[in-house]
């Protein structure tokens, strides 16, 4: 190795060696950078699980999911988005979350035409030993709380036009364990609800595609009762995601929680949520994102690989309650793509017959074209573009049997 080189390596090692041993004094500095952005009212509601992302796109994004919705990561971001999404996925994940707690997760959703289903599980454990006052170990065993949401959705009004307006909603149980040995009376049981809107259009476009290139969400998540007397972590938030070229979508969602007893215990304060996803190859993509949340805001980085049938999405996120050694927040997803149930055979099909009737009508065989087109719309009754096409046809021969009636008439 040259010189140049060596001492290149020297100042990589150097570099490495003085970020991780001075990592303690980077979260302090930072710590108090963000210090006067510290919310009073954090930790005042129960099930923090719910808020906690469990991997896949929507964390990688950086929770800058609700307008995107564009995978099995809709569960908990946006509830309307089963009803929009393209395939069929099964889901496995897991989150490493803060030293030796971890998240497991499930999620399966299907669509038939407009309407869609979802049914997801995230379990969260913590190991927990308890020690009396002689330094002999009392009690033994995990702290864990589990979610299932069963979820269901509808695109109203959608047709060739117009994308749709996505309507779905979450119902979610919670249970929270916490073992009798290590603190009696403190497992707890609830349910809620989740609501969200969803609708895409384009504007200011710049390529050609059908997929429309802004999207427009809202939701409500976790409207219940209290449990334990400590309220839900209730959530408005209204998301918008842009692509202004093929590759590239840019993501922000603002989040306001909500309280629902806010004299004993107030809402804490709104923060936001960017992310973006850039697609490198046709089976390579990358996610980040940054949530500004009070005193503890987060990065986050994530890559996809798309093997048509099986993707696998990998993600790191970085704030002021994780560590970099070793590394805490590290998720991983494995999704498996079951198909689109058919719906790409039969737009192709619609696509056929249809480019088969502009054909016929470019060739003056106009009652050719008109029977090519209203197969087309028995196969799809929603595709515009034939039926306006045989109005056409129709008034076109109307105004062939005038002038061949008229002729008739002269001679």
């Amino acid at each position: 190795m040259n010189k140049p080189g060596r001492l290149l390596l020297l100042i990589l090692l150097l570099t490495n060696f003085t970020l991780w041993s001075d990592s303690a004094n980077l979260y302090y500095n930072l710590s108090g950078a963000f210090g006067s952005f510290a919310d009073p009212n954090t930790g005042l509601t129960v099930f923090p699980t719910l808020l906690i992302p469990i991997g896949g796109n929507l964390e990688g994004m950086g929770t800058a999911y609700t307008a995107v919705a564009s995978d099995s990561g809709f569960l908990e971001a946006n509830p309307s988005g089963s009803s929009t999404l393209e395939y069929e996925e099964l889901s496995f994940l897991h989150h490493a979350w803060i030293a030796d707690s971890n998240i497991e997760g499930v999620i399966y959703t299907v669509r038939f035409n407009n309407l869609g289903i979802g049914f997801g599980g995230k379990f969260l454990y913590i190991p927990f030993t308890a020690y009396n006052d002689w330094g002999e170990r009392s009690s033994r065993g995990y702290i864990s709380e589990s979610i299932g949401t069963f979820n269901i959705s509808y695109n109203f009004f959608s047709n060739y036009k117009f994308y749709g307006l996505a309507v779905g909603s979450n119902l979610k149980i919670a249970y929270r364990n916490i073992p009798a040995t290590i603190y009696p009376d403190q497992s707890a049981l609830a349910a809620m609800i989740d609501v969200g809107l969803l609708t895409r259009f384009n504007l200011f476009k710049t390529f050609i595609s059908r997929s429309k290139n802004i999207s427009v969400g809202a939701v409500v998540k976790n409207l219940g009762f209290p449990a334990l007397d400590e309220p839900l972590p209730t959530l408005i938030t209204f998301g918008v995601a842009f692509s202004p070229i093929r590759p590239l979508v840019l993501a922000v969602d603002y989040n306001l929680p909500v309280s629902l007893d806010p004299v004993n215990y107030p809402a804490e304060q709104w923060d936001i949520a960017t992310g973006m996803n850039i697609d490198i190859t046709p089976f390579l993509s990358i996610q980040s994102g940054f949530r500004f949340k009070g005193d503890n805001p987060r990065i986050s980085v994530g890559s996809t690989l798309d093997l048509e049938k099986i993707s696998f999405i990998v993600n790191y996120n970085l704030d002021l309650s994780g560590r970099l050694n070793p590394m805490d927040k590290f998720s991983v997803e494995a999704k498996l793509n079951l198909g689109d149930r058919g719906r790409l055979a039969i737009q192709n099909q619609v696509e056929e017959h249809y480019l088969n009737g502009l054909e016929s009508y470019a060739r003056g065989s106009l009652i050719e074209a008109i029977k090519f087109w209203e197969i087309a719309l028995e196969i799809d009754p929603t595709f515009t573009p034939a039926r306006d096409h045989i109005k056409v046809a129709k008034k076109e021969l109307e105004l062939q049997r005038e002038m061949k009636t008229r002729l008739e008439i002269k001679k």
